[in-house]
């Protein structure tokens, strides 16, 4: 590198190593609301309303997949996991939350729902 251009590097890197780190995703305050509105009426603790065996309100369940035995989430790969891929799907059929639920997902908790499980998607338990 010339002695011009590391002038001009130099300054720069300086400056992105003052950018701030993004935080973690935190489930209790960011996650754990999303599913609760979204996903936990049909795929949360009340077993009799369970849809298709699935269980996203707690880890094991999310991890273990539903009747399908196709994992929701692969820990550290939101590429790999089900949950991503049905939200994002366009396939009425298949798309989470149905279309019938009138439920949407903002693309804002759709990444932060990615970047969760990219960070290992840790469940923690409520502080009550």
């Amino acid at each position: 590198m010339s002695r011009t251009a590391s002038l001009f590097a130099a300054p720069l890197l300086f400056l992105v190593s003052l950018a701030p780190a993004r935080a973690a995703v935190d489930y209790a305050r960011e996650v754990q609301p999303i599913l609760a509105e979204n996903c936990f009426h049909c795929h949360g603790p009340d077993q009799k309303d369970r849809k298709g065996g699935l269980r996203l309100d707690t880890r094991e369940g999310a991890l273990k997949g539903g009747k399908s035995a196709i994992a929701s989430i692969v820990v550290g790969q939101p590429a790999d996991s089900e949950l991503i891929a049905r939200l994002h799907s366009t396939d009425e059929e298949v798309i989470m939350p149905p279309p019938q639920e009138k439920k949407t997902l903002t693309a804002a908790q759709k990444d932060t729902l990615r970047r969760w499980i990219a960070e290992g998607a840790p469940y923690t338990a409520h502080w009550a």
